[in-house]
């Protein structure tokens, strides 16, 4: 009966440890099957060990910033893979390639393909031509011709030095390639005035009478506005109102009904010839021409300033103060041009958003390549560990690197097909609708 009891006991004993050991073993993992196709391996999930140990912002840096993954990978990353993948294979041996490959998947897959896909896939250059008005009349319908005039104040104290250089050739310097930029088919001008005689009272009469279009307004041609700009000299007093009715009389025969009328002035001090350059100015804008009147005032005084800012006001233009000539080259090339360019007739598609998209879509396909790179050196490099520690063999080996290989490779030609397709619809997009543009402006010309 001891006998029996102590059987019983050791019975009871054993059936009560075996659930224990049972519960403490490691259950054995269902590893699922690697996607094959590219719609499965774009939707898959992270990999369990980059979903906790891999930061998403790293996985999906820029290629510019691609350290930042190497580090992080080396540092980081790649001891805790060594440590996982290892302790599997141990008790998972002689694995074939497709059971490596889809364990390693399952452990360093990206999740990332879909947030990038998407939209590459969707995308849209979403350029639209601009209204282009059609109908019988003529005069209304074709774009406004631009016609731009510079006058140049040529008095005595533009001999002046400031830093940088003298006034006169500084104004000259920046008129040139003020003119120079502005939209091809504009209309320039340049009147120079108080360029005769000198400052004394002698002269007083001659030097106000001075004034001159030394480059008559036609289109922009550069050797013969630099042989007019050439031609005259700071000289004599400063007769601002008369060179501003002069630029109405040129305009006058520019209705801004079809034109589109700007007068440009640089000036380094008042009228000094009697005039009223205000009312000039105001006339000037409030004739048929509409021409407004932008002025820079080019190291002057308080009270050269209040006047020039005045005529500005009147004319409907800008008024700037500079004292160098960096400021003078700023004001001119840097702030001016634009306001022409807002003027001129329709465009096409605006370089810049041109450039914009083109580089959006870029960006999506770069990702989606980086990824799957990404992702493949990483199941590549656990391979090479697992060879190096014989836990698979050369033949596992060179068919799950062949097997990663082929998988990036339909990857990355499937998304680089999608870009060249959306990248063709944003090429034909934008010149479809250049060429619709050019043709609108070429049916109303002249």
């Amino acid at each position: 009966m001891l006998l029996l009891a102590a059987c019983s006991d050791n019975s009871k004993t054993v059936e009560a440890d075996e659930p224990k050991t049972t519960a403490k073993a490691e259950p054995v993992k269902k590893i699922p099957k690697a996607a094959r196709t590219v719609e499965g391996m774009i939707t898959q999930k992270a990999g369990w060990l980059m979903e906790k140990h891999f930061d998403k912002k790293i996985e999906a840096v820029k290629t510019i910033d691609w350290f930042k993954y190497r580090n992080f990978y080396n540092e980081t990353f790649e001891p805790i893979m060594e440590k996982e993948v290892s302790s599997y294979f141990e008790k998972h041996k002689q694995p074939t390639a497709n059971e490596v490959y889809d364990y390693l998947v399952y452990t360093l897959g990206s999740g990332q393909y879909e947030r990038f896909y998407q939209p590459l896939s969707t995308f849209s250059h979403g350029f639209q031509a601009p209204d282009l008005p059609t109908g019988e009349d003529q005069a209304e319908k074709k774009p406004k011709q631009a016609n731009v005039i510079a006058l140049v104040d040529a008095s005595g104290s533009m001999k002046a030095a400031v830093p940088g250089g003298v006034k006169m050739d500084l104004a000259k310097e920046a008129i040139q390639q003020f003119v120079s930029e502005l939209p091809e088919g504009t209309n320039v001008s340049l009147l120079v005035y108080g360029h005769v005689g000198t400052g004394s009272d002698a002269d007083k009469a001659k030097s106000c009478q001075a004034i001159e279009s030394v480059f008559p307004l036609a289109a922009y041609e550069k050797g013969a506005f630099q042989k007019a700009t050439d031609s005259f000299q700071a000289s004599g007093w400063t007769p601002l109102a008369g060179a501003i009715n002069k630029a109405a009389e040129i305009l006058s025969a520019y209705s801004a009904d079809e034109y589109v009328n700007s007068v440009y002035v640089v000036s380094d001090g008042i009228e000094t010839c009697d005039g009223d350059p205000v009312a000039a100015a105001k006339k000037l804008q409030d004739q048929a021409i509409q021409a407004k009147v932008h002025i820079i005032g080019f190291d002057v005084d308080d009270l050269g300033q209040k006047q020039l800012k005045a005529v500005a006001e009147a004319g409907g233009g800008a008024y700037a103060t500079v004292k160098t000539k960096d400021e003078l080259e700023k004001q001119m090339i840097k702030k001016w041009r634009p306001s022409i360019f807002e003027i001129v007739g329709k465009q096409g598609v605006p370089l810049n958003e041109y450039v914009d998209k083109t580089g959006e879509l870029t960006g999506y396909k770069m990702h989606l390549i980086d990824l799957s790179n990404y992702e493949k050196n990483r199941i590549a490099n656990a391979v090479y560990f697992l060879s190096n520690h014989q836990l698979i063999n050369d033949k596992t080996k060179e068919e799950t690197l062949a097997l990663a290989e082929d998988m990036n490779e339909l990857r990355n030609d499937h998304f680089t097909k999608v870009y060249e397709t959306k990248k063709q619809e944003l090429e034909e997009a934008k010149n479809n609708i250049d060429k619709e543009v050019s043709n609108w402006k070429e049916q109303w010309k002249e």
